[in-house]
């Protein structure tokens, strides 16, 4: 158990990373083509129930650029999220079968 629970989160780290890398260039290239810029606040469900895996969620979501937590329903497992482009939300939220071996 407690081997897995490591593994899940090396992967959740290198996920997040390429993620982080992945939206970094999205967004240089958005900006300087100055096109596809469409901002939405969207509802994502997560399947995450602790209240500490829903925070480091939205803490990931917050950190890869282009989108911003900007509300988190623990209760009803909701993050309402700012992005800069629309997206599926399953894109905006790839880490979270990680954080789900790691925490819950």
């Amino acid at each position: 158990m407690f081997l897995s629970r490591i593994y899940y989160a090396i992967a959740y780290l290198i996920v997040l990373i390429w993620e982080i890398i992945k939206a970094t260039v999205d967004m240089s290239l958005r900006i300087l083509r100055a096109k596809g810029i469409e901002p939405v606040v969207i509802d994502i469900e997560t399947d995450l129930t602790r209240p500490i895996s829903q925070t480091i969620l939205a803490n990931s979501i917050t950190l890869t650029p282009g989108t911003l937590s900007v509300d988190l329903d623990s209760e009803n497992q909701f993050i309402k999220v700012a992005v800069i482009a629309p997206r599926d939300p399953k894109d905006i939220i790839p880490f979270e079968p990680y954080i789900k071996g790691m925490l819950e």
